[in-house]
């Protein structure tokens, strides 16, 4: 399986169809504006404009072997009607990208076996792993940064960060392009995985390095009285696949 359809090329989707052409893939990419198709073209991606929510027919861009899904939109409906057109296309494999905000601040740490939150997003997850005219893996990945996505730029104009005594959960760009890489060459399907890096170091210890290192003001935080945290284990995903983060140390970004 040599074509790949990336829904969503935006910050993270861009990145990944870049590094699967560089792999040998076929790879379409869609996005929802107009003058972005153009940077798609110049990358080599083969371009569609795709909008889930306005109900139309996709037939071409779904028109290969695995849909890798990279956009942040709820719509419960429009994912429906997505996946009725997957069902009547030749798509096998489809790796649906979700987050660790599925999970509750419960004060402990979450694995893929722990309960999640009645939400859109966890809805939309259901829809995927009980349809079985086609195989689905789904990633939760923690917090994203990378390249011009970084945690010193976060929390600008006076903006006091929350729970300073609560635990980093993250993830770098580059650890989620190669967590997709091996689903794919290890043939992993019909798994869900939890995406975060090892390291979890607490907020305000986390933001004020990232800040003072980088030449910002000290930041300030909320004195909060309710203690609310999350730690996400990655144990499995490092099991199943034999995966090793490249950046784990969240504290040298």
């Amino acid at each position: 399986m040599r074509n790949v359809s990336v829904l969503g090329c935006g910050w993270l989707g861009k990145s990944l169809a870049i590094s699967l052409l560089d792999e040998g893939y076929a790879v379409k990419g869609s996005t929802t504006s107009e003058e972005k198709l153009e940077l798609l073209e110049m990358n080599h991606i083969e371009p569609y404009i795709v909008n889930i929510s306005e109900f139309e027919e996709y037939d071409d861009f779904l028109h290969t072997d695995i849909l890798i899904i990279a956009i942040t939109s709820k719509d419960v409906d429009g994912f429906e009607n997505l996946i009725s057109q997957i069902e009547n296309s030749p798509i096998q494999k489809v790796i649906f990208i979700s987050s660790t905000s599925v999970y509750g601040r419960i004060n402990k740490v979450m694995t893929e076996e722990d309960a999640v939150l009645n939400t859109p997003l966890t809805e939309i997850e259901n829809l995927f792993r009980d349809n079985t005219f086609f195989e689905t893996t789904i990633i939760r990945f923690a917090g994203l940064f990378g390249d011009v996505r970084q945690p010193y730029n976060w929390f600008k104009n006076g903006r006091k960060i929350p729970q300073p005594k609560g635990f980093v959960n993250m993830i770098h760009k580059e650890d989620c392009i190669e967590i997709i890489h091996e689903i794919i060459a290890q043939d992993c399907w019909n798994e869900t995985f939890n995406a975060c890096s090892n390291h979890h170091p607490t907020r305000r210890e986390f933001y004020t390095i990232a800040k003072l290192s980088n030449d910002f003001e000290m930041p300030e935080f909320e004195d909060n009285e309710v203690y609310e945290w999350k730690i996400i284990s990655s144990k499995k995903v490092q099991e199943v696949l034999g995966y090793t983060f490249i950046h784990d140390d969240l504290l040298d970004i």
